[in-house]
C-alpha cells in the first residue's frame, strides 16, 4: 500500500496527459493572461519577476506513509490503490494518518537554509492540500496538525514557523492553499459517494451547503492573511473549483470531469479581503483566466516558446512533490539547465521538495540543493533581475538581458559529464565591436570574434583545467547597436 503504482509514477514523471487518462494530477497552463491594474500588485509582480528561483514545499499526512499527496483519496480511473481494501476503508486509513503524524524533528530553519544555499529567493508552502489536513492552526476544523500527537510541541503551528524561518533568510513568502477540500462535509458530503475530484452534490439543489463551504474557505484564507505575518503570494491550487462561466473549450480539452453546476467560491470577495490585509498580494488562482491569476503556472514542463506575461514552471526535484522513500532526484546540472531555459523564456522556476515525516529534508536533497547553489553563486548575475531578449535561444545557448542597463548574458548549456569545450559558438546577439566579454564563473575576460552573424568565444585554459565538467557557462557582454 505504501508503494506508488506505475500509473501514479507516470503522472508524477510528467508523462503526457493523454497517456494517464485525462489530466491526472498535472495542472494545465491557461492560454489567456490578464495584466493586473492595481499599482501595488504590479510593483509586487515586478519584484517577484526578479527572483527567478523558488522552493515549493509539499508536506502533510501523505509524508507519513510516503505516498502521492492526497490523490489516492480521489476516485478517478488514473488512480490505483490497494485492491484488497474498500474505497471507504482506504479513506479512513488515509485520514487516520493524522493520529501518526508527529514530526518531532521539525526543522524549518534547515529547509530555509538549504533553500538559500540553492540560490532560491521565494517559497510556497502547502498550508492545506486537497485532503483537507491543515498545516496551520485553523479555527474552522479540528483536522489539523495542532490537533494530533504534535499538538504539544512548541512549533505545532507549523506554517507559522515555516514562514518565520524563510523570512529570516529574506525570502518572499507564499501560502499554497487548496480550494477543494475532500475532508469537509461541505465539499464531499458523506450523504453521497465521491465520484471524482469535484464536490459530490448538486450545488443548485443544495445552495446552503455550498455557501457553508464558501464561508469555510473564506475564513481559512482570512486566517492565513491576518495571523501569519507578511505574505507576498497566495497560491491557489485546484483549478476545477471555478465559476462555470470560466469553463471554455480550452478547459474542456484538458479532459477532467466538469459538473453541470458552478463551483464558484467568490474570488472577488476573497481577493478584496486578502489584499486589504496584505496590500499588493499576488494571487495565483491556477488556470482560472482573469484578474486573480497574476502569473501562470505550467506544471512539470517548460513551455516550448517564450512568453511575454509572468509565469512560473513548478517542477519537482525528484519524481514526487511530497516525500517518497528512495525517490530519484534530478542532477544539479539538469536543474540548472531547466532554470536557464525557463528564465530565458521569461519565467521562474519553482522547485518542489518534500520533507520527511520527521520534519527534516533528506541529506541527499540538502546536498543537491547546495550543488545547484554553487553554480548560481558564480553565475546568478545572468539569472536574477533579468528579462528576455528578442533572440533568446540558439541551439543550446540561451540569452537573458539585465533588467537595468544594456548587458546581455549568453548561457551555454554543456552536456552533463562531458569535458568543458575549448570554445562555444552562437548566431545572433552580436557583441559591440571592441567590447569585452566576461566569463562569470571565473570573472575573467575571454577572447571572442564574429564573422557575419556568428559569434565564437574561446574559454580560458585555466578554467578548463580547474573545471573538467561544468553545468553551463554564463558570459556577460554588451551587444552592438
Amino acid at each position: 500500500m505504501k508503494k506508488l503504482r506505475l500509473f501514479l509514477w507516470m503522472a508524477l514523471l510528467g508523462v503526457p496527459v493523454a497517456q494517464v487518462n485525462a489530466q491526472g494530477n498535472i495542472h494545465q497552463q491557461s492560454s489567456v493572461y490578464e495584466w493586473p491594474t492595481d499599482l501595488q500588485v504590479k510593483q509586487k509582480l515586478d519584484q517577484w519577476q526578479d527572483q527567478k528561483f523558488g522552493m515549493i514545499i509539499h508536506w502533510g499526512l501523505y509524508a507519513v506513509p510516503g505516498i502521492i499527496e492526497s490523490w489516492e483519496l480521489c476516485s478517478e480511473d488514473w488512480i490505483e490503490r490497494d485492491s484488497t481494501m474498500s474505497y471507504d476503508d482506504y479513506k479512513k486509513w488515509y485520514w487516520g494518518q493524522s493520529a501518526k503524524f508527529n514530526p518531532v524533528k521539525f526543522n524549518p530553519d534547515q529547509w530555509a537554509i538549504a533553500a538559500k544555499s540553492a540560490g532560491m529567493k521565494y517559497v510556497v508552502f502547502t498550508t492545506k492540500h486537497h485532503d483537507g489536513f491543515s498545516m496551520f492552526d485553523t479555527k474552522q476544523s479540528d483536522f489539523k496538525i495542532t490537533n494530533g500527537p504534535f499538538a504539544g510541541n512548541p512549533k505545532a503551528n507549523v506554517a507559522k514557523y515555516v514562514f518565520e524561518a524563510f523570512r529570516k533568510q529574506n525570502f518572499m513568502i507564499g501560502a499554497y492553499f487548496s480550494k477543494p477540500d475532500w475532508h469537509t462535509e461541505y465539499y464531499w458530503w458523506p450523504k453521497y459517494a465521491t465520484a471524482d475530484r469535484n464536490n459530490n452534490y448538486d450545488i443548485r439543489k443544495h445552495p446552503w451547503r455550498w455557501n457553508q463551504f464558501k464561508q469555510y474557505t473564506y475564513n481559512q484564507i482570512s486566517e492565513l492573511m491576518h495571523d501569519y505575518g507578511k505574505m507576498d503570494i497566495l497560491w491557489l491550487d485546484g483549478g476545477w473549483v471555478r465559476p462555470l462561466e470560466t469553463v471554455n473549450d480550452e478547459v474542456r480539452a484538458w479532459g477532467a470531469s466538469i459538473p453541470a453546476w458552478s463551483q464558484d467560491i467568490d474570488m472577488p470577495r476573497i481577493a478584496s479581503m486578502a489584499r486589504q490585509a496584505q496590500p499588493g498580494l499576488l494571487i495565483v488562482d491556477r488556470t482560472v483566466h482573469g484578474p486573480y491569476e497574476n502569473y501562470q503556472t505550467p506544471e512539470q514542463r517548460i513551455p516550448d516558446h517564450k512568453l511575454n506575461n509572468p509565469w512560473e514552471s513548478c517542477m519537482t526535484l525528484g519524481n514526487a512533490w511530497g516525500y517518497v522513500p528512495n525517490d530519484q532526484l534530478k542532477s544539479a546540472t539538469k536543474v540548472v539547465h531547466s532554470l536557464i531555459e525557463i528564465v530565458a523564456k521569461g519565467g521562474s522556476l519553482l522547485l518542489g521538495v518534500g520533507p520527511q515525516p520527521d520534519g527534516t529534508l533528506t541529506e541527499e536533497a540538502v546536498q543537491r540543493l547546495a550543488e545547484i547553489g554553487k553554480w548560481l553563486d558564480k553565475n546568478g548575475q545572468a539569472i536574477y533581475n533579468t528579462r528576455t531578449t528578442d533572440v533568446f535561444k540558439d541551439g543550446d545557448v540561451y540569452f537573458t538581458k539585465a533588467k537595468a542597463g544594456n548587458t546581455l548574458y549568453a548561457l551555454a548549456q554543456l552536456p552533463e559529464g562531458k569535458d568543458v569545450p575549448a570554445f562555444i559558438e552562437w548566431t545572433g546577439n552580436i557583441p559591440k565591436k571592441g567590447s569585452a566579454m566576461t566569463l562569470l564563473a571565473s570573472g575573467t575576460k575571454v577572447k571572442w570574434e564574429h564573422s557575419g552573424n556568428k559569434v565564437k568565444v574561446w574559454l580560458p585554459e585555466a578554467f578548463r583545467k580547474q573545471n573538467k565538467t561544468y553545468p553551463a557557462l554564463a558570459i556577460a557582454f554588451t551587444p552592438e547597436g
